[in-house]
């Protein structure tokens, strides 16, 4: 006879089966939804990019490759690309996003970032004094985040075939000897520390926009992580991972990494650092503050012993002051993330489908 324990059990091992997919894409065209990096970025991924390019590097699905050359020592690759609507909004631009977001993939990675490219796709009729403007806010980005960019292209298209200009960045990283930042290194008993206040960016663009019926002082934490990762990193070598919060937030985030390291995630919600001013944009969007993107904070996943440290070591960072321990990770369920409520209950914190605020980086 079948006891409610082997029926639970069973339950379990389903649900957990059904987490661990990934999305599988069933869209015959490209929608906004597959550029917000929810599920619906994923299922494009894995069905049209990973399955022409796949390869052991590949498939590590980081920010950034992890390559070992021939002499042995290792770098780490990342690219991106910004397409960001409006250029300018409070805090930054999408020229200085070019380089933050590139350089933060390296530093999550582990690898010191050193050098980068620059793509320009300029549309006919877009205004030199503009150019010039995003160009110097690039230079003194990388002069900020200590790179050179040492190389790059330039294409024109006819007007109406851009938003103004966008910007593809690569960066190329060194990664110290020994340095080693991976899921499969996380355990259950780790801490999850976010570097930062949660939300500006993804608020200061969508104010920005001025469709919004309302007004609020937030400015974009657009800024380069690099230096804070340092920083952790010699105050908690234990350190396993790091991933920067940006498209999705903080809950896209913490949910790739349960579902990559086969491992739950449970965050506080109390100890959320979130702005007032951003709390109260998102709860009149009705927008859960984890789902937000951020373009100058990261996740890290530290072990219980050095939280203590690596909360500190970011804190004497200019950037970090509001460093924090948001949650823990735990063995069971495998792939899920749960918020604690300030109320004493739990909900389950899932990866969206698409995103609801597009075009923010």
């Amino acid at each position: 006879m079948t006891t409610p324990t082997d029926r639970e059990d069973r339950v379990l091992q389903r649900i957990d089966a059904f987490r661990q997919r990934r999305p599988r894409l069933r869209d015959t065209v490209v929608t906004l939804a597959h550029g917000a990096g929810g599920k619906s970025s994923a299922a494009l991924l894995d069905a049209v990019f990973l399955e022409a390019f796949r390869n052991p590097e590949l498939e590590q699905l980081g920010d950034a490759a992890a390559l070992t050359l021939p002499s042995g020592d290792r770098v780490a690759f990342s690219t991106d690309s910004y397409v960001v609507s409006p250029l300018r909004f409070p805090g930054g631009s999408i020229g200085n996003l070019a380089v933050h977001g590139t350089v933060n993939d390296l530093a999550v990675s582990g690898a010191r970032p050193q050098w980068l490219s620059a793509a320009f796709v300029i549309e006919e009729g877009f205004e030199i004094a503009g150019l010039v403007e995003l160009v110097s806010d690039m230079r003194e980005s990388a002069h900020n985040a200590g790179v050179d960019i040492v190389t790059g292209d330039t294409k024109v298209v006819g007007k109406g075939a851009a938003d103004g200009v966008y910007i593809c960045t690569a960066g190329v990283g060194v990664i110290p000897a020994g340095r080693e930042l991976s899921p499969s290194r996380v355990r259950a008993g780790d801490r999850v520390v976010v570097s930062g206040t949660i939300g500006e960016h993804g608020m200061a663009v969508m104010l920005a926009r001025g469709d919004l019926a309302f007004e609020a002082d937030i400015d974009s934490d657009t800024a380069p992580v690099n230096g804070m990762v340092e920083a952790l990193l010699a105050a908690a070598p234990a350190t396993r991972w790091m991933r920067d919060a940006t498209r999705g937030g903080v809950a896209t985030v913490c949910n790739e990494l349960a579902q990559t390291a086969g491992v739950a995630i449970v965050l506080d919600e109390d100890r959320l650092p979130v702005q007032p001013q951003v709390l109260g944009a998102c709860d009149m969007l009705g927008i859960d503050p984890v789902y937000v993107a951020n373009e100058g904070k990261f996740i890290a996943i530290v072990a219980p012993d050095e939280a203590d440290a690596a909360v500190g070591a970011l804190r004497s960072h200019p950037l970090g002051a509001n460093a924090t321990v948001i949650g823990e990770v735990l063995e069971q369920p495998h792939g899920v993330v749960a918020l604690r409520t300030a109320f004493g209950g739990s909900r389950i914190v899932d990866m969206l489908v698409g995103d609801p605020l597009p075009r923010i980086c």
